[in-house]
């Protein structure tokens, strides 16, 4: 089934992982054996020739890049300056792999459309461009709200104003803060331009302020359920009820820390945790049964977001293995309808309302 991911930290893994995505992932993990500078080295999951075979011909593609306050030991860059710079290190990429005949932007109905006839056609997928959606994960890197329109013109089209810890705009996850009046502005710029707000990571404190001061187009990337794993970086069934009252779309992720309570990092394993994709499912359908449908969930994985196959489902080998899915919501009484809505459909509806 034709399938959206709306998360994928590609760049990320490109310039700061050095992983050429346009290889197999056997051939990325073996170039990888060996090296232990980060904790995925050789277990990585994701690449264009796995999207292809996983038929996810739409993605979300991010730029990510924090600013870390003297103080801050969470990595990062020492000024927004920086920041900035690395995501448009990032962008040179995305238009790299453009180039290469990898990857097309996505920034309007008319190209989503396009997008959608071309991916679509019953022609094999095996040369064909994997569609991308520009999504900023964490706003530090503007150096002023002004860089946003900047921004928009390179073909933005979503922001999550912050990531962990302390932002420039807004607090996020292992944080509490409400917006600054920096992040106040960030939003009505972002409404005044039709950018699409990611409430993922966003702390309890900026999320409540968001949802009242943001009238344009939400969604949440990324996010779980606080009521399956009970963590400030899932959402509460209040949180939930809110972003479906305002139209948005709930990605699941595959993180296992947050698909599976008691997740200790470093020690714990898929296996041992039971964690596989049946409990993604568990969380989309907690969504579901809060809103008595299935019109506010899709998938947003965030495979190799800076973790492999130590840190995800045992059951997935490769984000082709998203193809799962469909039988394992049929086995829980899911119509084909709302199969499509999970795999694509609900994706889909968002983003024409968003940019009709």
């Amino acid at each position: 089934m034709f399938t959206i991911d709306a998360h994928l930290d590609l760049s990320m893994n490109a310039m700061e992982w050095n992983r050429d995505l346009q290889l197999p992932v056997d051939a990325i993990r073996s170039r990888e054996a060996g090296q232990n500078d980060k904790p995925d080295r050789g277990k990585g999951v994701v690449s264009f020739p796995e999207l292809r075979k996983g038929n996810i011909g739409l993605v979300v593609a991010t730029q990510i890049a924090r600013y870390v306050a003297p103080g801050n030991n969470l990595p990062g860059w020492f000024s927004p300056q920086q920041a900035w710079s690395q995501t448009q290190g990032q962008l040179a990429w995305y238009k790299a792999m453009e180039e290469a005949g990898e990857m097309i932007m996505i920034k309007d109905k008319q190209g989503l459309e396009q997008h959608l006839a071309y991916w679509n056609d019953g022609t094999p997928n095996d040369k064909k461009r994997i569609g991308y959606i520009l999504s900023l994960e964490g706003a530090d890197s503007l150096v002023t709200v002004g860089h946003l329109e900047r921004a928009y013109h390179a073909g933005l089209r979503a922001v999550g104003p912050a990531h962990y810890g302390p932002g420039r705009y807004a607090n996020g996850t292992d944080a509490t803060g409400h917006l600054n009046e920096q992040g106040r502005q960030l939003l009505k710029e972002m409404e005044k331009l039709n950018i699409i707000l990611d409430a993922t990571h966003l702390c309890d404190d900026a999320f409540w302020d968001a949802m009242d001061l943001f009238n344009g187009p939400v969604w949440a990337s990324h996010n779980n359920c606080r009521t399956l794993v009970d963590h400030n970086r899932q959402f509460s069934d209040d949180m939930i009820r809110t972003l479906i009252q305002k139209g948005a779309v709930i990605g699941g992720a595959l993180d296992a820390w947050m698909m599976v309570p008691g997740w200790i990092r470093f020690q714990s394993t898929p296996e041992a945790m039971n964690c596989n994709l049946e409990k993604m499912v568990d969380h989309l359908d907690h969504i579901c049964q809060i809103a008595g449908n299935s019109l506010h969930v899709g998938i947003g994985s965030d495979l190799d977001g800076a973790f492999g196959k130590e840190q995800c489902p045992y059951d997935l080998e490769t984000i082709a293995d998203l193809q799962s899915l469909p039988a394992l919501l049929s086995k829980r009484g899911y119509t084909a309808a709302d199969i499509e809505n999970v795999m694509h459909g609900n994706w889909l509806r968002f983003l024409r309302n968003a940019w009709k």
